[in-house]
């Protein structure tokens, strides 16, 4: 095998986590895990490159990094986005702010004005109007363009969002627009919907379109700065898809990065799935700001109905359900002297109060340490330690108005925090036909393994797992994830009168179009593989589900089947083929996770008081248990990067890679 070294990069809220895989003869992986600088990310990625010793590789230019990236998220949720001139046809430049007129609550007369995501003075309008079946309504002239072209000018924008009227019908006028404006300004950023999203929902396909061009600026200078300082090392971006990408593409497609990080997680519980040879899997990833829980069914669901706060993202990612609640989030008492949880988080800095680093607030880690759950000895990453004299202190700031103690408190705001997560899992599971029962928790991420037995008994779960490298496990998804992209084309046909081969025409069109894609980024036509799925639904329903294409006849079933597990229903009416899906990858590099390697003689000589056990529990360094080891709760599990407890009634065995797998006992 060739000498490589590949390091898979998360950068997260409050942890910036690093795996590091050298092939050849070394054949090692080792993890690490820094402090995250939100204000430069690449200042975390650089120094956990120094941190591992791979200062030799970098300046060679000879380390391949695979990035899942925030930049885009956090960008987006905190408004941090570029300017951004947003053109119409004639009669829609209100189309953003008009939104889909849906209240925020269904019975709230009143609620708080929303700001629009592009205010009015950079809305835009012109000609090119198509109807729905493609016909010309209003054409384009060149002296519309000259007059949109000195309007954009003079408003001096990172970016142009063009999103014209049933352009995924024919997008010759949007390119006419797109040429023109690259001609005056170079320099500008533009996109246009017809190449972002081409499909039906003019709402949709704008917002995404917008977003893609207001943060292509922020996107395009973060990477710029990142790879200046990697010296040419090879750079992949994890997509919200689940894929990767060239980091010179990744501007242009930065709408597809807003769920960067948490794909990672699920590319990993994918290949810990086909690891440990178990299809069904509820993923559980909870890190220091937040929660992420997605359900698994064989492969990774991808949906194009996602949110990123109240804006929709009509492109592919993961499906997951993501919560304010992690180890960092904050509790508070509100203004009905109730105790909450989330969704402010402490974040890096100043982290919970127990960091001792000028946290005041009680989170949820302060009360994991306050209920002997967390050891005051654990030593986290960035030098950082645990202060359980701190964390009591900002825990009694709640305990005393709420007549409790302080260790009741504590057992509270985790019993809280627990209870969002289980609600986030029933909304991914029971509420679209899944039994819990059936499948298998995967609990990961630098908090999950203090909750997962709580996690699993809420959900009635009998078994569950804590993954090696389980605090890491986002970015080991990153050095497992496939290349690719995928392409969507709305064909809106009703399936009992469109004909089978005009469907796969447009497959291979789209298939074409893919391959030529990653072709342009250097991948070989032969490496090149073709998934094909279909948006469906009923006639007269809005929504759509997502099923694989081999044929028409087989589509349809596989819809009938799948809706009636979603709704509990099934009709006998025509089933429409609203959108075609070309997914095309290139794998990636297999790799091989070390064989436990723990020494003979694992030896328990500490065990600490745990709230609420009547029995103490035993500590364990997992890098000591061999494989075969058995254990019963109440214990407690260290490694470097994260903690594990097992609670009472709860039994683990270690398997041959260090996976901790989990089962109630007697159940």
């Amino acid at each position: 095998m060739d000498e490589i070294t590949i390091l898979g990069v998360d950068a997260g809220g409050t942890f910036t986590d690093f795996v590091c895989v050298e092939t050849g003869s070394k054949n090692s992986l080792r993890i690490y895990k820094t402090l995250s600088t939100p204000h430069a990310p690449e200042e975390a990625i650089l120094s956990g490159i120094h941190g591992l010793g791979l200062s030799a590789e970098l300046e060679s230019g000879g380390l391949h990094i695979i990035h899942g990236s925030t930049v885009a998220t956090n960008a987006t949720l905190e408004g941090k986005v570029a300017k951004t001139v947003f053109v119409s046809n004639y009669g829609f430049k209100d189309m953003l702010r008009l939104a889909r007129q849906t209240r925020p609550e269904l019975y709230a007369l009143e609620f708080e004005a929303v700001q629009p995501p592009v205010p009015p003075e950079l809305c835009l309008e012109t000609g090119g109007r198509l109807a729905a079946d493609g016909s010309v309504v209003e054409a384009l002239s060149e002296a519309e363009i000259s007059a949109l072209v000195a309007k954009v000018s003079s408003l001096e924008p990172e970016a142009v969002a063009i999103n014209l009227l049933f352009s995924f019908l024919d997008d010759e006028f949007e390119k006419r627009l797109e040429a023109a404006l690259k001609k005056n300004n170079p320099a500008t950023f533009l996109s246009r919907s017809s190449a972002v999203l081409p499909v039906y929902k003019e709402y949709e396909r704008g917002i995404a379109t917008w977003l893609n061009a207001s943060l292509a600026p922020i996107v395009h200078g973060y990477l710029s700065r990142l790879s200046e300082q990697l010296n040419a090392c090879p750079l992949q971006i994890m997509q919200s898809s689940g894929e990767t990408i060239a980091a010179d593409k990744a501007s242009d497609l930065a709408v597809h990065l807003l769920l960067s990080g948490p794909a990672g997680g699920l590319t990993a519980i994918q290949f810990l799935g086909q690891q440990i040879e178990e299809e069904k899997i509820i993923s559980f990833d909870m890190g220091g700001t937040s929660t992420d829980v997605a359900l698994m069914d064989g492969e990774i669901s991808t949906t194009t109905e996602g949110r990123i706060d109240r804006f929709p993202v009509g492109v592919p990612m993961v499906d997951m359900h993501t919560i304010g609640a992690g180890g960092g989030s904050i509790a508070f008492i509100d203004s009905g002297d109730m105790l909450k949880v989330g969704p402010q988080s402490a974040g890096a800095n100043p982290g919970p109060a127990s960091y001792d680093n000028g946290g005041k607030f009680a989170t949820v880690t302060d009360a994991n340490l306050v209920l002997g759950r967390l050891l005051e000895s654990s030593q986290l990453a960035g030098g950082l330690s645990l202060n359980l004299s701190k964390a009591r202190s900002a825990i009694e700031k709640l305990s005393e108005p709420l007549a409790l103690s302080i260790e009741e408190t504590a057992l509270g705001i985790v019993t809280i925090a627990n209870e969002h997560m289980a609600k986030a899992i029933r909304l991914i599971s029971v509420n679209r036909g899944h039994d819990p029962k059936e499948f298998v928790l995967a609990s990961f991420g630098g908090a999950g393994g203090l909750h997962v037995c709580a996690i699993a008994e809420a959900m009635q779960m009998n078994k569950a797992i804590v993954p090696a490298y389980g605090g890491v496990l986002s970015a080991l998804g990153m050095l497992v994830a496939d290349r690719g992209r995928q392409f969507t084309r709305t064909v809106g046909v009703d399936a009992d009168s469109v004909a089978a081969t005009e469907l796969d025409t447009q497959f291979q069109e789209l298939a074409q179009q893919g391959s030529l894609a990653l072709q342009q980024e250097g991948l070989l036509k032969e490496s090149l593989e073709t998934k094909y799925s279909a948006d469906c639904r009923y006639r007269g329903q809005s929504y759509t589900l997502n099923v694989v294409w081999n044929n028409l006849p087989d589509c349809c079933q596989a819809f009938t089947a799948l809706h009636k597990q979603r709704y509990g229903y099934d009709l006998n009416t025509t089933i429409e083929i609203v959108n075609i899906r070309v997914n095309v990858i290139s794998r990636a590099r297999p790799i091989s996770l070390p064989d436990n390697s723990a020494a003979a003689g694992c030896n328990n000589c500490e065990t600490i008081k745990v709230y609420g056990s009547a029995e103490p529990a035993k500590v364990f360094r997992r890098d000591e248990l061999q494989t075969g080891t058995q254990l019963e709760g109440p214990a407690i599990i260290i490694e470097y990067s994260a903690t594990t407890y097992i609670a009472s009634g709860w039994r683990v065995r270690v398997d041959q890679y260090s996976n901790l797998l989990l089962a109630k006992i007697n159940s």
